[in-house]
Formats: C-alpha cells, structure tokens, sequence
C-alpha cells in the first residue's frame, strides 16, 4: 500500500507533460475543436506477454470511476499508440470483441451500421502508429491515423460509449489498462 500511494504522489509531483508509458510521450492535454482535454490516464494493452499499445484517455475534466467517464458528456479522446503491427483484421476482431463483450445485443444490433463503417476505416497499423478516436458534440466519433482523418464522423454519443466501454466496460478488453486509463497506477 505505501509502494502504490508513494507512486501516486510521484507521478502527481511530476510535470504532465512528463509523462512517458512504455516509451511513448504523452502530451498533459489536448484540443478538440474548442474543448481542451486532460489527459486523464494511460497504461499499455497487453495481451498474453505481448505489449499492443499505449492507451490514453483525454476527457474535459478529470474522473476516477468508469461510470462517471461513462455519463460525462462532451469532447473525448482515446489515443491508441501501436507497440507492435497490426492488421486490419485484428484491429477490427478486436473492436468487435470489445464492444460485444460490454454492449447488450439489442444495442450491437442498433448500431451495427456504425460499427461496420467504423470497421471499415482500419488499416494495418504499423508499430509507432498513432490512432485518435475522438467523440466532438454535434459531429460524432471522428478517427484518425497519424494525424490524417479516416472517414467521416459517424454520429451518436451512444456509439461513443459503447466504444469506450471496450476500455472501461464491465469485461475490459485489460482490467490493467482500465485502472491507468482511469488514473490509477501502472
């Protein structure tokens, strides 16, 4: 317990913009069209003993509880940094494994268009690919890849939910990157 709360108060001491997981520098906010966003968290994805990804969530004002991400409305961000190369096909198996697991399959069924054309928009990825999914008000989840839009904003904060909930749902894709998206320590 002392090991955990000495590690907190560490990494609040430090400077945001300081913060660095895995090797990849995480800026300490972001802008959003004309909502500044906080970087709220971030830890690695990791599955079996394979690094995936730096996860980062940005939200217009810092939470502790999924829930409370979950019912804040407004900007959003996840930013997806890759660790490894990923095809299109894992990056969309994923995605739909992420969401089936958190999303009532009524809701799946509703959103379904959604989620294919959001399917539809991933590449491979390559290891130090940056991926943004951003939720603006009034616009929809916008998704980029290295800064270069993909698509057009598929609308619905519903859908934006149900995306986030792949992170902090009930059955999160990493109970471990759920805690540090949440401010929690690594």
């Amino acid at each position: 317990m002392r090991r955990w709360l000495a590690l907190t108060l560490l990494l609040c001491a430090l400077p945001a913009s300081a913060f660095e997981v895995a090797g990849v520098k995480l800026a300490d906010k972001a802008k959003l069209g004309s909502s500044e966003l906080l970087l709220n968290g971030a830890g690695i994805r990791t599955r079996v003993f394979f690094k995936v990804y730096v996860g980062a969530l940005y939200l217009t004002e810092r939470k502790s509880a999924a829930a409370e991400v979950l019912a804040q409305t407004g900007a959003k961000r996840v930013s997806l940094t890759l660790l490894r190369d990923l095809s299109a096909q894992q990056l969309n198996e994923a995605f739909e494994k992420g969401i089936n697991a958190n999303t009532s399959a009524v809701e799946v069924e509703a959103m379904k268009p959604r989620i294919a054309e959001l399917l539809s928009l991933f590449t491979d990825g390559k290891e130090g690919d940056v991926i943004l999914i951003d939720y603006v008000p009034d616009a929809g989840t916008a998704l980029t890849l290295n800064g270069a839009p993909k698509g057009k904003p598929i609308p619905g904060e519903d859908f934006y939910r149900a995306l986030l909930r792949i992170w902090l749902g009930d059955k999160p894709v990493d109970d471990d990157l759920k805690r540090a998206m949440l401010g929690g320590a690594i």
